[in-house]
């Protein structure tokens, strides 16, 4: 049998309970030996800066750490934090299938990155090196379910779990109306990551 490599993504500005979902999700549904948790260098996509790299990275050890269960383990990737320039998808997965000759592939998204996966550098290749798993999302208060395109739908997985609003965005906004750690900050993240968020002073106004 391959080995199954899953390879989730992300600003992980911070990690929040959805992403916490939907490894989880990805690990037990598609059986993986190994989670690459790959944080995102200088994102090609983003207008805004993104906190720095040691935050980040820090938190999503809080956040995932404890996910791993049984003979699948978690590796807190630090490839693209520590390459120079736009951080790509391809070339992650071009590295990693290298370090795991023969190995199957799974890249784990949200809905908002697999609907903008067409718009990624050399997306056809990214969909030809690995399963693109994904998972719906509540959006206001409503599913939207996404359905892949056409010409690669065969290389489409969907992963079910429980349809969730959280997002990053939301978390910054939430810190920044409210610097003190409040319950609706609490009902977006882990006491973990509060706590981080409130010692290191993230996404404040000032």
């Amino acid at each position: 049998m391959a080995l199954k490599v899953g390879v989730f993504g992300g600003a992980f500005d911070p990690p929040h309970l959805a992403h916490q979902a939907l490894a989880e999700a990805a690990l037990t549904q598609l059986g993986l030996d190994v989670l690459h948790i790959v944080p995102t260098g200088q994102a090609w996509h983003k207008a805004r800066s993104l906190s720095d790299a040691r935050h980040r990275l820090a938190m999503c050890r809080l956040a995932f750490g404890e996910l791993a269960q049984g003979a699948a383990r978690l590796v807190f990737d630090e490839r693209e934090i520590q390459r120079a320039g736009p951080s790509y998808t391809i070339d992650s997965l071009r590295e990693l299938h290298a370090e795991y000759p023969g190995a199957e592939f799974f890249l784990v998204l949200g809905q908002d990155q697999a609907e903008a996966l067409p718009h990624w550098n050399d997306w056809q290749s990214v969909v030809a090196l690995a399963w693109i798993c994904h998972a719906d999302r509540d959006w206001e208060g409503r599913a939207q379910s996404f359905e892949p395109p056409p010409s690669h739908e065969s290389r489409y997985r969907k992963l079910h779990m429980p349809l969730m609003r959280h997002s990053a965005t939301g978390v910054r906004a939430e810190v920044a109306a409210k610097p003190d750690v409040s319950p609706d900050l609490r009902s977006l993240v882990s006491p973990a990551i509060a706590g981080y968020i409130e010692t290191h002073h993230l996404y404040q106004k000032t």
